[in-house]
């Protein structure tokens, strides 16, 4: 299809006919097993490095510590960096996955991409299971982190683009909730082997992530590719076949019209990072890396990845932490199902401002119980209080499963223009396993100097977060992904100024294709810009 036919595009606010069809709903959900892995990951370090065998094997040092903790008192019992290491390695390696996967996920496409990261983890986890040294278990931990980098380039990419408009949000979450039942599968997991009997619990423990390695494998083989990704590498016709097929309709002209002229604008970009930082790009960059770094400073992930230790270090005992453990991680699955009915309803702003005062208070009422019944040499959490903090910590992540947890993936996802989308992607994923390697490494540490001022920490945080979201961000609900410009940032009191003619960008590199096709009042396709 040529590219001039920009006129047959429908003026912004047009929703384009879509029906909610079987294969958007079997492809999302495949797609979405890349968070089943992602989150049996987070799930599973914490649970195996609260069992005794896994801790004599690879850190005598803790081990011997966690059997006599008046050494180190309560709160500092699990500090070890190499400990943290095993936890944060992951991350590390996915950051820098990220960039590879920017480039396959733009020239391989979505699909190859999300193959990929199922070879990873493969990979990874036969190296976890079967680890004889540290040395094994933490190249092992890199090669899942790895997946976990091109995984999460590509599927929310894969996902906001092959839904339809009305319930994008909802499907886009599906990554989102297999990410919290990967954590509620591994919690269920751990309390099952750290039962077992032989000291080879653990080894079951990291083999079993196995299972959405291979679903996450399969998946990528069985999916089609998002129109979008086969557009922009230039394969017009089977691009209008998939999307025939997604929408199940014939009336698919004015979406295909609108992607090839966006994918069209976007090959003009020779340099999409660089791209990202010209000003008319900066509101979604900027909304991008604030949400993220804002995501992993909720405290979320300190939790999830050190529940069981952290319940074993406010008096619990080691069966009564994993149980707990499981408690939050079936709350994290249930909350993250209400906000998928509920994101394309009531919008992103309103979850995000509600878990913020929830996410708030929670924190405060935490700190204050440990800050007066949990010292360092004495645990005297009676069982009421313990209830109490249990409680409130299902209160906090109850909040964050139906809020920051997916809306962080789903908002960058939406808002990137085509011809920065996979760059805008990449800087997301990169920003966010950045500050969850920071946290990852620094929470036990963190936790032992702290101490229950570690919730404190995190609660002035989400302050903060809770007051940029009420003025700085807009909100993306229903708006189709390519009019989010005309739409969404030239219609904000604050962002709109970035949104004027950029005349070293877009007037000098596209100007000329508005002039000849004569766009003065219609839609211009410079705006994609």
């Amino acid at each position: 299809m040529p590219a001039g036919g920009f006129s047959s595009v429908p003026p912004a606010g047009v929703e384009f006919e879509a029906k909610i069809t079987p294969i958007v709903i079997v492809s999302c959900i495949m797609a979405a097993t890349g968070g089943l892995m992602f989150g049996y990951d987070v799930g599973v370090s914490g649970g195996v490095t609260s069992m005794p065998d896994f801790l004599q094997k690879f850190f005598p040092v803790v081990y011997r510590r966690t059997n006599d903790p008046g050494t180190d008192g309560n709160y500092c019992k699990y500090d070890n960096q190499g400990l943290q290491l095993f936890t944060s390695s992951l991350y590390l390696a996915g950051l820098t996955a990220t960039f590879f996967a920017s480039y396959t996920t733009r020239r391989l496409g979505r699909r190859l991409t999300m193959l990929i990261a199922g070879f990873f983890f493969i990979v990874g986890v036969v190296l976890n299971a079967a680890a004889q040294d540290l040395a094994m278990l933490i190249i092992g931990r890199l090669l899942l982190g790895c997946g976990v980098g091109f995984a999460n380039q590509a599927v929310p990419l894969f996902l906001s683009e092959i839904a339809p408009t009305r319930i994008r949000g909802g499907l886009n979450i599906l990554f989102q909730l297999n990410v919290t039942i990967g954590i509620l599968f591994a919690n269920l997991v751990n309390y099952g082997t750290a039962k077992i009997e032989g000291g080879w619990g653990w080894r079951l423990s990291l083999g079993l992530a196995g299972i959405p390695a291979l679903l996450l494998t399969v998946g990528a083989l069985l999916v089609l590719d998002s129109p979008n990704s086969l557009i922009e590498r230039g394969h017009l016709e089977e691009g209008k076949a998939v999307l025939r097929r997604i929408r199940g309709t014939d009336n698919i002209e004015p979406e295909f019209l609108e992607l090839v002229e966006a994918s069209h604008v976007a090959k003009q970009v020779k340099h999409p990072f660089r791209n990202l930082l010209q000003r008319r790009n900066r509101p979604q960059l900027v909304i991008a890396i604030v949400l993220q770094i804002f995501q992993q400073c909720t405290g979320i992930n300190a939790i999830m990845f050190y529940a069981p230790v952290l319940f074993n270090t406010l008096g619990f005992g080691n069966d009564a932490s994993l149980y707990s453990a499981v408690i939050t991680g079936a709350v994290n699955v249930l909350s993250t199902i209400v906000s998928i009915f509920a994101v394309d309803k009531v919008g992103r702003r309103v979850l995000l401002l509600e878990a913020g005062v929830q996410m708030f208070f929670s924190q405060v009422v935490i700190a204050i119980i440990l800050g007066i019944k949990v010292k360092d040499q004495s645990d005297d959490l009676h069982q009421s209080f313990a209830i109490l903090v249990v409680v409130m910590i299902c209160t906090f992540v109850s909040a964050f499963a139906w809020s920051w947890g997916p809306l962080g993936w789903l908002i960058p996802s939406e808002t990137f223009p085509l011809e920065t989308r996979s760059a805008g992607q990449s800087v997301t994923v990169c920003v966010n396993l950045l500050f969850t390697f920071v946290i990852a490494q620094a929470f036990l540490s963190m936790l032992c100097h702290f101490k229950f001022g570690i919730f404190l920490f995190f609660s002035g945080w989400v302050l903060i977060m809770s007051i940029f979201t009420l003025f700085l961000l807009p909100e993306t609900k229903n708006v189709p992904i390519e009019e989010m410009t005309e739409r969404v940032w030239k219609q904000h009191w604050f962002w709109k100024r970035f949104m004027d003619d950029d005349p070293e960008g877009a007037a000098v590199n596209n100007g000329d294709i508005a002039e000849k096709n004569g766009h003065a009042n219609e839609f211009d396709p410079t705006s994609q810009l």
